[in-house]
């Protein structure tokens, strides 16, 4: 008995959407994963190091990054990643209003959406929710897109062979 349901909370726990969020104030990685945890999977780093391991280590659907850290900013971080791990929807989070922050978070770091601090947990989850669903979408667009291929290599090579019969 406990090995099934040990093995339902590990299954359950792969469906959970995985989000990576990184800041440099550990209270607010506390507040974060507390009031989320219910509905993500949520894994916290307080360095870009720390994220990129997490980020080696575990499929990571969402990346939420506060944008002002000491090693470097939200939008650098998003910049250097974004060819080795493009699918992740990107969601910016910062204390300061920076208009170049801004342009610079949709031009170089394809952010998703700019949020500011202090958060409100609803409109947090709703948005967390919302990048889910277009991380989904895109998931399978990409697999009917591979399936569609596939299917008209296979009519091509069906009409090829009728052409030579």
């Amino acid at each position: 008995m406990y090995d099934n349901k040990g093995k339902r909370e590990e299954e359950e726990s792969k469906m959970r959407s995985a989000i990576l969020y990184i800041d440099d104030e550990e209270h607010n990685l506390v507040a974060f994963k507390a009031v989320l945890r219910r509905d993500f999977e949520i894994y916290t780093a307080i360095s870009v190091k720390e994220a990129r391991k997490y980020m080696e280590d575990h499929e990571i659907k969402i990346i939420v990054s506060d944008q002002r850290m000491p090693q470097t900013t939200g939008v650098q971080f998003f910049s250097e990643i974004k060819n080795s791990h493009p699918e992740p929807i990107r969601i910016l989070l910062t204390g300061y209003s920076d208009m170049e922050a801004v342009i610079d978070s949709i031009n170089k770091g394809e952010v998703y959406r700019y949020l500011t601090k202090p958060w409100d947990s609803d409109y947090m989850k709703s948005i967390l929710h919302q990048a889910m669903e277009l991380f989904d979408l895109r998931r399978e667009n990409k697999k009917l897109i591979s399936d569609l291929k596939k299917a008209n290599e296979q009519l091509e090579f069906y009409l090829r062979q009728k052409l030579l019969s």
